[in-house]
């Protein structure tokens, strides 16, 4: 991926939450100062692999207490298109660890807890 800096646009979901930000730009140097990495869940809401993967990762991130280590974001794939473009993703679910600005990890389609523990295993308490 390209180093230029990540850009937030719209309404997303956050945490199960519905975030509104428009003008906020994170670049590297913001991301290596302490920001945690950003774990991007893209999933559609209607896909029976999306809520399994969803339940996969729920629990990788409560072994350990580590719901704090990662900024998540749930991108739903008729919500945000672009960032699909974007981020080139071609199949339902698929995880990204962006950090430092770049994708440091992708997992397309999760089939298990131990997939998704392999991925995010350099960030994991």
């Amino acid at each position: 991926m390209t180093s230029a800096p990540l850009r937030e646009q719209g309404s997303f979901a956050v945490d199960g939450a519905e975030r509104a930000d428009t003008s906020t730009t994170r670049t590297a140097e913001t991301t290596a100062a302490g920001d945690p990495p950003r774990l991007v869940f893209f999933y559609s809401a209607t896909s029976g692999a999306s809520r399994r993967a969803e339940r996969y990762l729920a629990q990788v991130l409560q072994r350990r207490a580590n719901h704090t280590t990662f900024r998540l974001a749930r991108i739903e794939a008729t919500r945000r298109p672009d960032l699909f473009e974007r981020f080139k993703v071609g199949e339902l679910p698929t995880l990204l660890v962006i950090a430092d600005g770049r994708v440091r990890g992708r997992l397309v389609n999760p089939s298990g807890c131990r997939q998704i523990s392999h991925l995010l295993s350099p960030w994991l308490k």
